[in-house]
């Protein structure tokens, strides 16, 4: 079939939603309604949504283990559980998920260099596939891959030695660890040096992926995952924490700060493919580690750091002046169109020595 020039308007509740919010960033006033003239065949039908199975898989981003407090090497205890579950990208967008723990991304799992973490991988009874788990934290054949490998209703176990300080991503890592990766299957481990991490006021865990469907960015119904998008390297979502601007005011809400605080922003891209321009629009990274190396010194005001897929980031920043600060991956199509954007809410008392957004009031 011949591609035909199709005209298709999209309400601020897609695509124009995430021109908004940008373009809100910038001082501009969007229009209420956006048209765009694109090239492109007719969308193909889909089935209705499904039923979800679980409230959501958005992680919650404060829900990380509380800094290491000791001198002294210790084993960590660390369990996770694959599921397989249906939830919402977006409001009447369904989608059939992986995960662990039934959360994007995987639960943090937080050690010391010197430690030795016992981790136990259960696969859930009612899935269908068989999943593992790759820990970028480890030495060892596969990251740990082959000795976790589950079945559904089994469980394996591993120990292993952290000798490095870091951010480290883990993820599924069977065949087609793409698939796995895609629809959710990644996280962070993190090691902390033997001194442990400069103190902050608070502490946020993001992770950025993109998901391959058989349907368009905002189309009601139940997408499944589409092999050749991935392939091809076109997806249909650009994701953080797994749904469509999950972590947002108008959505499970903002992460909270207050002027005159710090937080540290731990932040991993299971990609598949992509990588991620990560930078946080009303302010600057305090400071980076890059690709969430501890090993050496950090990188200072940087105002967009990347991250590459399979990789982290450690960035900090503070809060001289309230108002929304916009986490977002730079390449900004993805925020706008895909859905690849967290917000800080930080509240507090005006510095028009710093920022006066009313000079002549």
């Amino acid at each position: 079939m011949t591609p035909k020039s199709t005209r298709r308007t999209f309400l601020k509740t897609g695509a124009a939603a995430g021109a908004a919010a940008v373009a809100g960033c910038a001082g501009e006033i969007p229009d209420d309604r956006v048209t765009v003239t694109e090239v492109d065949s007719a969308p193909r039908s889909l089935d209705a949504p499904k039923e979800p199975t679980v409230d959501r898989v958005a992680a919650d981003p404060t829900a990380i283990p509380d800094p290491v407090d000791r001198e002294e090497s210790a084993t960590v205890e660390a369990e996770l559980t694959t599921r397989e579950v249906t939830a919402e990208i977006e409001d009447g967008v369904t989608f059939e998920y992986m995960t662990f723990d039934g959360q994007i991304p995987g639960p943090m799992i937080r050690a010391r260099v010197g430690d030795t973490v016992d981790l136990t991988v259960h696969n859930a009874e009612d899935n269908r596939m068989p999943h593992n788990v790759d820990l970028h934290a480890v030495r060892g054949p596969g990251g740990g891959a082959e000795a976790t490998n589950v079945a559904p209703g089994e469980t394996e176990r591993v120990r292993f030695k952290v000798t490095y300080p870091g951010a480290f991503i883990y993820h599924c890592a069977v065949a087609n660890m793409d698939y796995h990766i895609s629809s959710g299957m990644f996280g962070i481990i993190l090691v902390e040096p033997e001194g442990g991490l400069p103190e902050v006021d608070r502490e946020f865990y993001l992770g950025q992926h993109e998901v391959y469907t058989d349907g368009e960015t905002g189309q009601e119904g139940h997408h499944t995952f589409d092999m050749g998008a991935m392939a091809r390297e076109e997806p249909t979502y650009v994701l953080v924490n797994g749904e469509k601007y999950a972590v947002t005011p108008d959505n499970y809400g903002a992460m909270a700060a207050e002027t005159g605080e710090t937080a540290r922003v731990y932040y991993c891209v299971g990609g598949p493919n992509l990588a991620s321009s990560f930078h946080p629009i009303g302010s600057v990274w305090d400071e980076v580690y890059p690709q969430g190396g501890l090993g050496g010194r950090p990188q200072r005001n940087i105002q967009t750091t990347p991250v590459q897929p399979g990789s982290t980031a450690i960035a900090t920043m503070h809060y001289p002046v309230p108002g929304p600060i916009k986490l977002v991956d730079h390449a900004l199509s993805r925020v706008a169109r895909k859905g690849a954007m967290a917000v800080v809410g930080v509240e507090g008392e005006e510095n028009p020595e710093i920022f006066d957004p009313n000079p002549d009031g």
